[in-house]
């Protein structure tokens, strides 16, 4: 059985192994020692984290992780499954930060971000932010469109700024979204999600538009804990 067993804080030194590499150890760990067969259901993720001491997002980073290699098959409102698939393929190695850390990082820098380019936008930098919400809005139904939408919304609120190492910092941090992410949000992408999306863009916009430095970092702050918490719910 595995014991219950105290990880490393999700804050790791760079130089140390990804907390969900070590996660997902441990969840091999658990489905060899617990005999858990191909197809059979794993406990459910409040008990792993519970007993492997680690939140709820660093748990679900390594079942992502996991099911990229072929090791579970993560079905959503049923649970999480050993997969069939024999050999799992190569370790994933994202070589940076996990979804979760980026998403921190962003509240912090973009919520910022948002408030300076409340106070220093001009008339068509305000312009270039209304537009990709617009675009956002008449693409909001394909996905493969909407992320490059998504990432144009953020930047050109960075742009705003005047400030080019502002906007260097949130391409940087989009630029840091990789397969985890993007399997992690190909979970959650629901016409829900993408309404939800829409309506905080507003927000943040309308916040701009009324040179609301206050406001505009709410607006940005809030959509992105959304995000969260939407990423984390069980």
């Amino acid at each position: 059985m595995l014991k219950n067993v105290t990880l490393a804080p999700d804050s790791s030194p760079a130089h140390e192994p990804r907390l969900y590499r070590i996660v997902a150890g441990r969840i091999e760990e658990l489905i060899r020692d617990e005999a858990i067969g191909a197809d059979q259901r794993l406990p459910s993720e409040r008990e792993m984290a519970t007993r492997l001491a680690v939140s709820r997002a660093s748990l679900r980073e390594a079942l992502i992780a996991l099911e990229l290699r072929g090791v579970v098959d993560v079905r959503g409102g049923s649970g999480v499954y050993v997969s069939r698939l024999q050999p799992p393929s190569a370790e994933i190695d994202e070589g940076g930060p996990g979804p979760f850390e980026v998403l921190a990082a962003r509240r912090l820098v973009e919520a910022e971000v948002c408030a300076s380019a409340a106070r220093m936008a001009s008339d068509s930098a305000i312009d270039a932010i209304r537009r990709a919400v617009l675009d956002m809005e008449r693409e909001h139904d394909n996905y493969s469109s909407n992320e490059q939408l998504d990432r144009n919304f953020h930047l050109a609120i960075a742009r705003a700024t005047g400030n080019s190492a502002m906007v260097g910092a949130v391409d940087h941090l989009w630029k840091q979204r990789g397969r985890l992410w993007h399997k992690l949000k190909e979970h959650f992408q629901t016409e829900e999600l993408r309404q939800a999306t829409l309506l905080d863009h507003r927000r943040i916009l309308d916040a701009i538009v009324a040179r609301d430095p206050a406001g505009a970092h709410a607006a940005m702050r809030a959509h992105l804990e959304r995000v969260t918490r939407t990423f984390s719910r069980g």
